[in-house]
């Protein structure tokens, strides 16, 4: 038996509660919104499809039906406006997630929180701060949904499997994340090399646009935003990916936002490098060999958000 709380019922959050549902990886989920009447109609839409799923309860609630959650998701917050930064919702969005940590932290302080709302970084080292809870428990999807879009971009590049393509975004999740191109290849042959050594007899592989590849990375969740009003697809899977690495107890590596103390040189804030992830919460980091250039993109990246936090009431 399996409990998750959501807690906003917006795109993102109501979007996660759908697709935990459809994949069947949790017996209970609780959704909870200051506009109760939206969470309760979001419950009864998913609830009416479940026949064709599997067994789940989902329903409406307050955060005391959060007791004895496995895992928390926190969504709620103003969403990002076409042409808005992530770090310019940061104090209100700052002020939202401090009303709620002392309200759900009273119902299921052995819960692992997962932070989605953005900015993510700062809203993660918000939780880390106020919350009491211990840090390994509290995770924000970070720069996982970047990875994941990069993945895709490789993929169309060398026309192969997603799952064949290995990279990473790390730092914040926004304009000052950066990939690690050294460590990027596509099963096992260096990114730089793979127009040369991957040999298809009915493709010429274009050579690699650095470049074009960053932006694309970076700029993707504005793109949506522009074209759709907002992004809760991509971003809802990777945070039912973690939910499943929380709850199958294997551990597994992604780029996730969690504290820092002297990685890289870099502490006392929250952005994403390699982590391990398992029923034990993000307990331990990676520490992938990077190039004295990325450290000091992850440094920057680092100096980006800690500038933000000065100037915020945390």
């Amino acid at each position: 038996m399996n409990k998750i709380s959501i807690i906003g019922t917006g795109s993102v959050g109501a979007t996660i509660a759908y697709t935990l549902t459809a994949m069947g990886l949790v017996s209970e989920i609780v959704l909870i919104d200051i506009n109760q009447e939206k969470a309760l109609g979001e419950a009864l839409d998913i609830r009416q499809g479940i026949p064709l799923f599997g067994a789940c309860s989902i329903y409406a609630g307050d955060f005391s039906d959060a007791k004895d959650s496995d895992i928390v998701i926190i969504t709620s917050g103003i969403a990002r406006k076409p042409g808005q930064s992530r770090l310019e919702l940061a104090q209100t969005n700052v002020d939202i997630t401090k009303n709620i940590i002392p309200q759900i932290t009273k119902y299921a302080p052995d819960a692992s929180y997962i932070i989605v709302s953005n900015p993510v970084d700062i809203l993660t080292y918000t939780f880390c701060k106020r919350s009491g809870i211990p840090e390994n428990h509290i995770i924000g999807s970070g720069t996982i949904l970047d990875t994941v879009r990069l993945r895709s971009r490789l993929s169309e590049y060398f026309n192969i499997n997603q799952s064949n393509a290995h990279a990473y975004v790390m730092g914040e999740h926004g304009d000052s994340s950066f990939i690690p191109w050294s460590l990027a290849n596509i099963s096992n042959v260096p990114i730089k090399d793979c127009s040369r050594l991957i040999k298809n007899s009915k493709l010429t592989y274009p050579e690699l646009n650095f470049d074009e590849v960053e932006q694309y990375v970076r700029k993707s969740g504005a793109r949506v935003i522009e074209r759709k009003g907002a992004t809760f697809y991509a971003v809802s899977a990777a945070v039912c990916h973690i939910c499943k690495c929380l709850l199958n107890g294997i551990d597994t590596t992604m780029t996730v936002s969690t504290m820092m103390h002297g990685e890289y040189g870099v502490s006392d804030v929250c952005l994403s490098v390699l982590n391990i992830v398992g029923k034990d919460g993000a307990h331990s980091k990676v520490l992938t060999p990077l190039t004295d250039e990325e450290t000091a993109k992850l440094q920057k990246s680092a100096e980006t958000l800690k500038e933000v936090i000065s100037n915020l009431d945390i």
